[in-house]
């Protein structure tokens, strides 16, 4: 049976499924609801007689049939879009739609500055920012890009410095010191309260820093913990603790006066923002001039 236009609609969205397992993510990456993206896999399976996919409440899973499927269909769709791609380096302007999965302090330092210069610029390319500190698989979840720490980029992927290296920084609130007292040393830490920070794979950060004798890290007491800095400021704003993050997200609050450094002479630098790609597929034209835009503005210097 020749495969038809809807078919190969179809074709498309099951391949998001497979990539994502989730009606829900899955639908939010193609752009349409998950009731429809439902729908539209039930015709599917209708039409070749054959069921791809077990569904329960929870979850979503290939059945044989349906990993045999993608499988099969997976490289000529890849072949597909790289045609398109190719196309799209003869056009006057770039255009498409750019897949980024980014940590939310990146989102921010990073992307904030130049998103309305690549509005701009680029009128037909279209940016969509995933903001999560969890490592996720972006090839797998279907994203052109990821931007996190140059230390935690996988070793699989091809990766391009977008800034210089970060320094790292312990702020609180005025209220909070003159209640508690001021650390003179990383030691001190242990009679403070610290807003501990969770880290992509869910371990706990040892807060770094830098002496006499090179880096080193210690764990803090705290009983709060988070894996956003916004929530972190939020909380230390409002005299809850010590918070440690990137100095760059906190420059604001330190230039207002709602928060003040401490610990500034033991502050450590670390790797700066890097985005990574599968070096298995051409680079979409979208996504290479997000990357020269970044470089050439340099928001956080290079």
């Amino acid at each position: 049976m020749p495969a038809g236009r809807s078919d190969l609609n179809d074709f498309t969205y099951f391949l998001a499924l497979a990539r994502h397992r989730s009606f829900r993510r899955a639908g939010l990456e193609l752009g349409i609801s998950a009731s429809a993206l439902s729908h539209a896999l039930k015709g599917l399976e209708g039409r070749v007689g054959v069921r791809l996919l077990h569904r329960t409440n929870r979850s979503v899973t290939l059945t044989v049939a349906g990993e045999e499927f993608r499988d099969a269909i997976s490289q000529p769709f890849q072949s597909i879009a790289q045609a398109v791609e190719s196309l799209n380096r003869h056009r006057d302007a770039p255009a498409g739609r750019i897949r980024l999965n980014v940590t939310a302090d990146a989102g921010a330092l990073l992307l904030g500055p130049i998103v309305p210069l690549l509005t701009e610029r680029y009128p037909d390319i279209e940016l969509d920012i995933v903001s999560s500190n969890r490592m996720v698989d972006v090839v797998g979840e279907g994203f052109d890009a990821g931007i996190r720490h140059g230390g935690t980029v996988p070793e699989d992927m091809v990766a391009q410095r977008l800034s210089a290296d970060l320094r790292w920084v312990v702020a609180g609130a005025p209220a909070y010191l003159e209640r508690h007292g001021i650390p003179k040393i990383p030691d001190d830490l242990a009679e403070h309260c610290c807003l501990g920070v969770r880290l992509g794979d869910d371990r706990i950060y040892r807060w770094e820093f830098e002496g006499p004798e090179g880096e080193f890290s210690v764990p803090v007491p705290g009983r709060i913990t988070a894996d956003d800095s916004r929530v972190m400021l939020a909380m230390a704003r409002a005299a809850a603790g010590l918070m440690y993050g990137v100095e760059a997200i906190i420059a604001p609050d330190l230039a207002s006066g709602a928060l003040r450094l401490v610990l500034s002479d033991w502050a450590t630098t670390g790797p700066g923002y890097h985005i990574y790609y599968s070096g298995r597929r051409q680079l979409p034209t979208g996504l290479r001039v997000l990357i020269d835009l970044i470089r050439e503005v340099k928001p956080l210097g290079l």
